[in-house]
């Protein structure tokens, strides 16, 4: 087993209140000409989307003037990087690691393009070996979070004195798309915020071994005939949002049978999870899990909140639930937890953790 020493999220110091951003992009979002009920109905999803604030890469009035997807990346980069900066530094300094003790560096995003990849740039900053080994992740989207962690599981079975770090950078607001008042942008807008993570995991013969949550198992799953059901399209604008309805229908479908299949091969059973952290892909989703799971609705209650405080961060909210669930006290020493995620393919990822 490996074992996760530290969790840390980072977010932009630009916090708004979610009727302040819904007022700004409807103005970046809908036409001049747009009509009014055009506009209460973009009102009416974001009012929907259970969210309460965000934090935004940029001032909100510099989304007004923001053109263009070399702008977009522009800002991506930069601010991207200093948010990797810094949860990376506090999830080390939070186990009491050094930078140079860092063995593999994962790092993934799926709303913004850097070559040399934001985690080549963090090398130097951070104090990073010049061999430290470097996987740069592109097109995994929300269920990157808990897809990282599996891929660190993974190094780490086969490297167990190793340390490795999981990068999660997520700039969703840079990718809304001026002048498309589609359904999916109109939800999209309403959802999604920015924020970074960063998990620091060691192998079973390292000194930490044990020292917070271990990982036992993980599982990939891939849903057939659903390639269409979240994603980008990629223009010369940038990244346009593929968002279908039936998201919360895929999930309640398969779900299930995927969380009963894994857990059987523990000899475990949906009654034997204590925690659950789930990523807060909106409130039709949460309860879709609510529903397939057959779990109390307070199951997911950082969930929730997670949603409410910050809004959907894409691969980064998962590790924010994680960090948060561990602040609280979940996943006490002995008790079994459950860390999933879903995004495009359409795909999910579930992690069986033990306290």
């Amino acid at each position: 087993m490996s074992t996760i020493t530290a969790v840390r999220g980072a977010l932009p110091g630009n916090v708004h209140a979610q009727a302040d951003i819904t007022e700004v992009l409807a103005d970046v979002v809908l036409r001049d000409d747009a009509k009014a009920e055009k506009r209460a109905l973009l009102r009416r999803v974001h009012a929907s989307a259970g969210v309460s604030t965000r934090h935004l890469a940029l001032p909100l009035e510099e989304y007004l003037t923001l053109s263009g997807f070399g702008a977009a990346n522009d800002a991506f980069i930069d601010v991207g990087t200093t948010l990797g900066e810094r949860c990376i530094g506090d999830a080390l300094a939070a186990c009491g690691l050094a930078p140079s003790d860092v063995d593999l560096l994962v790092s993934t995003s799926v709303t913004g393009i850097a070559a040399p990849s934001i985690d080549a740039r963090l090398v130097a900053r951070l104090g990073l070996r010049d061999d430290v080994k470097r996987v740069p992740v592109f097109g995994l989207g929300c269920v990157a979070g808990a897809a990282g962690i599996a891929r660190l599981h993974d190094y780490l079975v086969g490297h167990p004195d190793g340390v490795a770090v999981l990068l999660s950078v997520e700039l969703c607001s840079l990718t809304f798309q001026r002048d498309d008042d589609s359904t999916a942008n109109l939800v999209a807008t309403g959802l999604f915020g920015d924020g970074a993570a960063a998990v620091v995991m060691v192998g079973a013969r390292h000194p930490l071994a044990g020292s917070g949550p271990r990982v036992v198992d993980t599982r990939s799953r891939m849903y057939p005939d659903t390639e269409r059901v979240m994603g980008w399209d990629i223009g010369g604008s940038g990244f346009r949002i593929v968002l279908a309805a039936t998201v919360a229908d895929v999930v309640e479908k398969y779900l299930r049978d995927d969380v009963d299949a894994f857990l059987g091969r523990h000899g475990l059973a949906v009654a034997d999870v204590a925690t659950w952290v789930a990523h807060p892909g909106g409130p039709k989703v949460i309860e879709a899990i609510v529903r397939a799971l057959e779990v109390d609705p307070g199951a997911l209650d950082v969930t929730r909140r997670s949603l409410a405080a910050i809004g959907n961060l894409s691969s980064s909210s998962v590790l924010h639930v994680l960090q948060g669930t561990l602040a609280e006290g979940g996943l006490a020493p002995g008790t079994t937890g459950v860390l999933l995620a879903m995004g495009p393919g359409f795909c999910a990822e579930l992690v069986l953790l033990e306290g």
